[in-house]
């Protein structure tokens, strides 16, 4: 009979062949779900992209729709004043083209309460014209509504193009139907902003209204997808009971791709976007990854259960285990020492036990001058807390692993910014933690990159002021603080006096020095360091004057005025001065719970701003009141 050290011999290949088997399986399925995750993440990234995306056609849809409804508020307004006597329309007809701008605007036209065509911005007879048959004019008739209304897509009459309507009710003096304004916008400028994102081969950017027509389509230039209905589709469907933006997987009806996407409504207007990829070419890359990686884990696992083949034979032999596992060890060493990082082992005490040679390029100081030396020595005072307590977790065992950015003295460069990631090391023989192993890495070049990109994605680059974005994050930060501190909140429009005119007649090189100067103006105002100078858009800037009254704001936007007077800059075109010249709207504001939001400091200003051109420009208008011109005397 056999011995039952025999018997162990004999089980031991059995076992051994057991625990290969058990690894190649493993190893499957860890790839298996490698792929799997490597699968979804790719999904998460396309989600993230198409969010982003979404975010920013939704602004712009909302900026887009904003500038058609300013418009058509000052042209109503000034209508229900005037009249739409001849006098007035032909004044009207003059002043219609100044308010059509280029690209988004399409064309601008006043019906009156029989659907006549009585003024508009497009060159063409249309003294015989009637709009009255449009869905739009039907309902500002029928409706004492004097909200604007943004209908579904249409075929212009003067153009023949898909275009989208914004428009108006006109009362006369009695409140009654006295006319229609109306905005209009090409699809096709939708379009041509859609197209200038990267969204693959099949995807598509989308603006609907909330009825669910399409109002415009990526790589839609002919127009087959305007217009359509997609009520019964089931984001629509089921539209009450969803959030106003989420992700949404979904085939699409219109060309039966399959597509994950991100919708957003907006909150101003009866609005959506939907931004869209199509699974296939979000994981086109992953499949052909994919097929690599797993044709190399199928070639690993064959040369694993190969390998294991011939170390069942060789398990008697454990001297050449010894020698292979001596072998491992070497290899590994000879990659720290050769990596870029600097690899470190940290004792207990916090004490080096092992540097790489990289700690040389690192911190200039050599492994031997490093070596049982603290490990937390030349870490920037701010950041030693930091770095402490995630060591510290660590050696407590609160954690496996850390990674954070923090700044290191280096010999000769001074001060560096490094990454370090860091593991914890366990006793071969009691398991128990033994110290940490890090990773540095010099991340200075990297970290000036990020603070180079965040001050370029919050400045102006014609005037270096703030631009829109930080305008807009610096407003709703200080209309909060104001509301919270009970102080008043003032801000000022400034709008450059016909610099279309100053543009054409001086060149654009001129203009942008023009608007330099008036930057280096708004700059030497913002005197405290809460004000804010920032560029609005095109010739338009604002000034933010967080605590600041009425007469505060007055006196600021006067001295601007003043300024750029003095500078006197000509301007030929702008008389009767002949000088550059800017029209200011101020506003002033004491928020509270009551009222709604920064938008309406804005809104006021912006009324002050228009009220300031139509008073003759060259002035400040606050509050409504228009401050005599010129204001101050030299």
């Amino acid at each position: 009979m056999a011995t039952s050290r025999e018997l162990g011999k004999t089980r031991l290949p059995l076992w051994a062949a057991g625990f290969v088997v058990l690894i190649c399986v493993a190893i499957l399925g860890l790839s298996a779900w490698r792929e799997w995750e490597a699968r979804n993440a790719d999904l998460r990234n396309a989600e993230i992209d198409v969010t982003n995306l979404a975010h920013s056609l939704v602004q712009h849809a909302d900026d887009t729709f904003e500038l058609a409804d300013t418009i058509l508020v000052g042209l109503v307004h000034r209508l229900e004043i005037d009249g739409t006597g001849p006098d007035t329309i032909t004044k009207l007809q003059a002043y219609l083209p100044t308010r059509k701008s280029s690209g988004r605007i399409r064309g601008i036209f006043v019906y009156d309460e029989t659907g006549q065509w009585l003024a508009t911005t497009e060159r063409i007879d249309f003294s015989k014209l009637n709009n009255s048959d449009r869905e739009y004019f039907r309902r500002h008739r029928d409706s004492p509504d004097t909200g604007t209304l943004i209908g579904p897509p249409v075929k212009s009459r003067s153009g023949g193009q898909w275009i989208i309507t914004a428009s108006r009710r006109i009362n006369d003096s009695d409140g009654g139907f006295a006319g229609v304004a109306l905005l209009t916008i090409d699809v096709s400028y939708f379009v041509k902003f859609y197209e200038r994102f990267d969204i693959g081969p099949n995807g598509s950017a989308s603006l609907l209204n909330n009825s669910g027509i399409m109002l415009a389509r990526s790589r839609d230039e002919s127009g087959a997808f305007v217009g359509r209905d997609l009520s019964n589709a089931p984001l629509f469907k089921g539209w009450n009971g969803r959030p106003a933006e989420a992700v949404y997987y979904f085939t699409s009806p219109l060309d039966g791709v399959q597509r994950l996407s991100y919708y957003q409504r907006s909150n101003r207007y009866p609005l959506m976007v939907l931004a869209s990829k199509s699974q296939d070419d979000v994981l086109a890359p992953w499949r052909r990854a994919a097929a690599a990686r797993v044709a190399f884990v199928l070639g690993l696992v064959l040369l694993i259960a190969v390998i294991g083949f011939y170390l069942v034979r060789q398990l008697v032999q454990g001297q050449r285990m010894a020698q292979a596992l001596v072998a491992k060890e070497a290899n590994f060493r000879l990659l720290a020492e050769q990596s870029s990082d600097m690899v470190t082992r940290i004792g207990l005490d916090n004490r080096l036990l092992y540097v790489s040679p990289s700690c040389v390029r690192i911190t200039g100081w050599s492994a031997e001058q490093l070596l049982e030396t603290s490990a937390l020595a030349g870490i920037h005072p701010d950041d030693m807390e930091r770095v402490e307590q995630a060591i510290a977790a660590l050696k407590n065992g609160e954690a496996e692993e850390a990674r954070f950015v923090y700044r290191q003295r280096h010999r000769d460069k001074g001060e560096i910014w490094a990454e370090a990631a860091l593991h914890v090391t366990l006793a071969s023989d009691s398991g128990a933690i033994d110290g940490v192993v890090a990773v540095v890495r010099d991340m200075t070049e990297q970290k000036d990159l990020q603070d180079k990109l965040a001050s370029l994605a919050t400045t102006d680059g014609l005037t270096g002021l703030a631009n829109r974005r930080a305008f807009d994050e610096r407003l709703a930060d200080e209309w909060s603080r104001a509301r919270r501190d009970g102080t008043q909140l003032s801000l000022l429009l400034i709008d450059v006096d016909h610099f279309k005119k100053f543009n054409d007649h001086y060149g654009h090189l001129a203009g942008d020095g023009c608007l330099r100067a008036l930057g280096r103006i708004l700059s030497a105002h913002a005197r405290r360091p809460g004000d804010l100078a920032a560029r609005y858009g095109g010739e338009e800037f604002a000034m933010l004057l967080p605590n600041t009254g009425a007469d505060g704001c007055a006196e600021v936007g006067e001295g601007i005025r003043q300024a750029l007077q003095d500078l006197a800059m000509l301007h030929a075109q702008n008389p009767p001065s002949r000088l550059v010249t800017a029209s200011i709207g101020a506003a002033t504001s004491l928020p509270s719970q009551a009222t709604t939001d920064c938008s309406t400091l804005v809104a006021a200003a912006d009324r002050a701003l228009y009220a300031a051109k139509d008073s003759g420009r060259d002035r400040l208008v606050m509050s409504g009141q228009v401050v005599p011109w010129p204001a101050k005397t030299a």
